[in-house]
């Protein structure tokens, strides 16, 4: 029986995090890469999770290993969300 409730509870928190609030990964093009800053310039689709248009913007990243991840002129897919106040890329894969 514990199964059973462990395994309804983990699909009701995926099912959850997809349905209320979880961003969804948008497409983008990397322009900059400031590894010293931490930071992506990414020309980007509408970020409907922060109300934004498509526009090319900074973003601060969650974990500096994705900075070496990518360069200028790569095509990604990627999340972004407000932390601590500042834009932040939170998932980045690159298309191929």
């Amino acid at each position: 029986m514990t199964l059973i409730r462990t395994l309804s509870l983990a699909l009701l928190m995926a099912w959850s995090a997809a349905a209320f609030g979880a961003p969804a990964m948008v497409d983008g093009e990397i322009r900059k890469v400031d590894k010293d800053a931490a930071k992506l310039t990414i020309k980007h689709a509408p970020l409907t999770n922060l109300g934004m248009p498509a526009m090319t913007m900074v973003f601060r990243v969650q974990d500096k290993a994705m900075l070496a991840q990518v360069a200028p002129g790569d095509k990604v897919r990627f999340t972004a969300d407000k932390i601590g106040g500042m834009l932040t890329v939170t998932a980045l894969d690159i298309v191929k």
